[in-house]
């Protein structure tokens, strides 16, 4: 038996020309981006991460999901709400370590490390049969997935990216994991999808 998760990471919120730290709501392009996606992957129930992030964008795309406290975005402590641009001019040497220690917390809130640990305890916690379940949560927890997946080193973590709403799968099978980035990104309403046979 296999467990298989497909992780979409939510849309951006309204900070669209600087981003915040922490939980947002979705800006407008955000909320048309996920409610033009016609195709999602198939899935036998959908969890998501305990934000309005996540929640407007699993309303969005018409999917009823359930939170999930595990999958909670990474405690950004003090810097919660504020801009990066704002914790980049204020604690450029704080910054700088969160972004190369995976065990540092300038912040007073979580490390990248310890981010890394809770998503590994729950992605190993899954029942072997889970089936396919799908996952609409923050980038932090995408790559936090990604870094138990590979069996990567925290350090990794922010090496690690993809752009909102496009499919990252991992499966488990006999205790391994392995990845699948899907392509092409789901479709859009209105799109055709690509002729994968055409010369």
């Amino acid at each position: 038996m296999e467990a298989r998760l497909t992780f979409l990471r939510a849309t951006d919120f309204e900070a669209e020309d600087d981003q915040s730290f922490g939980d947002g709501a979705l800006s407008e392009r955000g909320r048309q981006d996920a409610a033009a996606v016609a195709v999602l992957p198939p899935y036998t129930r959908a969890l998501r991460t305990p934000s309005t992030r996540c929640a407007q964008t699993a309303e969005a795309l018409g999917v009823q999901s359930v939170p999930e406290a595990a999958l909670r975005d990474i405690d950004y402590g003090s810097w919660s709400g504020r801009t990066v641009r704002d914790v980049a001019a204020r604690e450029p040497y704080g910054l700088s370590a969160w972004l190369t220690d995976p065990d540092a917390t300038p912040h007073g809130g979580e490390s990248v490390a310890r981010l890394c640990r809770r998503t590994a305890a729950w992605l190993d916690a899954l029942p072997v049969d889970a089936g396919h379940v799908l996952v609409i949560t923050e980038k932090s927890v995408v790559r936090a997935s990604l870094v138990h997946a590979l069996s990567a080193p925290a350090r990794a973590f922010w090496h690690l990216d993809g752009p909102p709403l496009v499919p990252v799968t991992l499966t488990r099978r006999d205790g391994q994991w392995t990845t699948r980035f899907d392509h092409p990104p789901l479709r859009r309403r209105g799109e055709q999808m690509p002729d994968l046979l055409a010369a």
